[in-house]
Formats: C-alpha cells, structure tokens, sequence
C-alpha cells in the first residue's frame, strides 16, 4: 500500500493552460493585496496619521524595492559558482524569457526581498518624517499572512520541495527535477516501504516522495507568525519590538524547516561541520550539522533581530501608543511626523537663539 500522496493532477503552473499566466504570479499579486488591506485596516484601527494616498505610495516603493531585492539576491546568492550566468550576462536577470520562450523571472530569495524592502522603508521613513518603529511594527502584523500565499506560489510550481521521505507526509511531485538511480540500496528501500514501483532496468531514474514544505512553511511562517503578531499588536511593550519578533519568529520557523527542505542541488550545504554530503545525497540527507544557504541567512537574521530589541528599546520615544486619537486628546498631537516637524523646529529656533 502506498505511503505517500500524489500531487494534484489538476494543479497546473498555468492558470490557462498555453498562455503565459501562472498561479506563482497571482499569488504575488494576492499577497501584496493581503499586506496592504492588513496594514490600512491597523492605520484605521489606531487612528495612525496616515492618509490613502501616502500609504499607498509607500506600498508601491516597497513592493517595487522587494522585487527587486529577491530577484538580485537570488541570482547571485543562489546561482551556480561554476556558471555565473549572471555575472557575465546581468541583463538576464529581469529578461523573462529562456531559448524563446516566456519563463518569467525564475528564482526570487526572501531574504533579498526583505533587505530590499528594509532599505525601502528606513528610506521612506526618513524622507516622510515617520518613526521607523512604528512603521516596520505595521509590516510585521501584515506581511506573513500575504507570505503564505508566495509559498502556495511555489507548491503549484513543484519548486522548493523537501527531501526524500518514507513518512506519511511525503507527496510525489511528478515535475520533480532530482530523480535517484534504483541501483542505490537507500532508494530501493524507500521506494519499497513508500510503494513506489521499481523498474527492472536499473539505468530509469525513479522519482520517490518528498516533504512538501511549501505547505509548511506557508502555515508556520505565514498563518500561525501571523496570528501570532496579530494577537500581540495591541499589546508591544515598546516601539520596534513587534519588528524584531517577527525577524526572529520567522528565522527560527525557516531555520527548523531547512531540514526537512532540500537545498538547491548544485550548491549543497555551504557548512558541513560533521560527516560531509556529496551532491548525491543531499536529496535525502541533512546531517544536524551541515547547513544550507537558507539557514545561514536565518541565523544572520536571528542575530540581527537580538540586535534590534536590544536598540529599539533602548531608543528615546519608545512607549507604544496603540491609538492616537486618544492622545491627540491628551497631549494635543499624537503625529508621528508632527512630532519630529516639531522636534526638528524646536532645534532649529535654538540654533538661531544662539547665533
């Protein structure tokens, strides 16, 4: 009896099969859209002095800076050393197109998108006279559900699957790129205990069944980070801290689930403190001590979210303030773009006194 799920057959890349629409570019759009109505309905909620067209115009740089900070990070983080496609030809990183044919823009990092937003943000913040805090507080309340979508994105793509396995989770992704050689002991005893049929001629590659961790990591970075930042949103002990916990809860989430992911084959493990793993046998092997791409870039941001708590909090201004209409009522302006216009004002007619 088989052990594994198959993929849907009716799921396809291709919204309508033959024209150049896929779902992965739907649930790019179905994301943003989820981050920006999450984010307007906090503005409204607190009575944040924000008005539709700032916000969004703010939207509308971050998501172009996001862009493009996945698609440049992916494609010289990611990108074979050997090849360095993109390095020698740059103009192929936004060139959507592959021997002809429209293939979109393959490969976009989450960790690049985040830096390229970040950039974005402290940018706009400063030009618009917002405080930093309170704007990236707002992202981290509204973003991970709209990232569950990426990773549903990713599922309908069969991309960034996980590695072999003979546990009752593992789904067969029929567009799988890595196939294994049934003349390996391991992949016949995986392929005997998950059902799948060996050929009698050993040179056919079999395809065996994978952890499908777009489905993970769609509900434990996107849905439960989500609800998880939601529920606290009211109650942020100081400026900033709902920021960093969701840099932190988001690269614990990652960091954990890389092992069950399989990294790209033709980089591996970029640290292997323990046994070493051949390209071969990363399909199915993660050693404790060898770490992929994904997880050194997590553990980066783990650090830089200990960092941020540690700065936010210790930042002049930094009580909360949930609704700022009640303080427009007890301290007379509640803006944080006033506050600074005034702050900034107050300086200046000091520097004058003293001339």
């Amino acid at each position: 009896m088989p052990l594994s799920i198959q993929f849907p057959s009716f799921i396809s890349p291709e919204i309508i099969p033959g024209l150049p629409f896929r779902w992965y570019g739907l649930m790019y759009v179905f994301a943003f859209a989820t981050a920006y109505f999450l984010y307007r309905r906090q503005v409204r909620s607190r009575h944040f002095p924000m008005d539709e067209e700032t916000l969004s115009s703010m939207f509308f740089w971050c998501i172009l800076s996001l862009l493009l900070g996945a698609r440049i990070f992916s494609t010289f983080v990611y990108e074979n050393p050997a090849t360095n496609i993109y390095l020698r030809e740059p103009w192929l990183i936004f060139w959507p197109f592959r021997n002809g044919q429209f293939t979109g823009l393959e490969g976009m990092s989450y960790h690049g998108g985040v830096l390229g937003c970040l950039i974005c943000i402290i940018v706009w913040s400063k030009r618009k006279h917002y405080d930093l805090r309170e704007i990236g507080d707002m992202f981290a309340c509204a973003i991970p559900l709209g990232y569950t979508f990426g990773r549903l994105g990713n599922f309908f793509n069969q991309e960034l699957y996980g590695r072999v396995t003979d546990s009752p989770l593992g789904m067969i992704f029929p567009k799988a790129n890595e196939l294994f050689n049934p003349s390996l002991d391991w992949v016949r005893e995986l392929a005997e205990k998950t059902g799948v049929p060996i050929p009698g001629d050993p040179r056919i590659l079999i395809n065996l069944p994978r952890y499908p961790t777009q489905l993970f990591e769609a509900f434990f970075e996107g849905i439960v980070l989500w609800f998880v930042l939601w529920m606290l949103r009211k109650r942020n002990p100081y400026k900033g801290f709902l920021f960093g916990a969701y840099v932190f809860g988001y690269s614990i989430i990652r960091f954990i689930i890389e092992y069950f992911r399989e990294p790209d084959t033709d980089i591996g493990y970029r640290i292997q403190l323990g046994r070493s793993v051949t390209l071969s046998e990363i399909g199915y092997l993660h050693p404790l001590l060898s770490f992929s791409t994904g997880q050194i870039l997590s553990l980066l941001m783990i650090l830089a979210a200990l960092i941020w708590w540690i700065i936010a909090a210790k930042l002049p201004d930094s009580q909360f303030v949930y609704d700022y209409s009640q303080k427009d009522e007890n301290s007379g302006t509640g803006s944080p773009c006033e506050d600074k216009k005034s702050k900034k004002n107050t300086r200046r007619n000091l520097r004058k006194k003293l001339r």
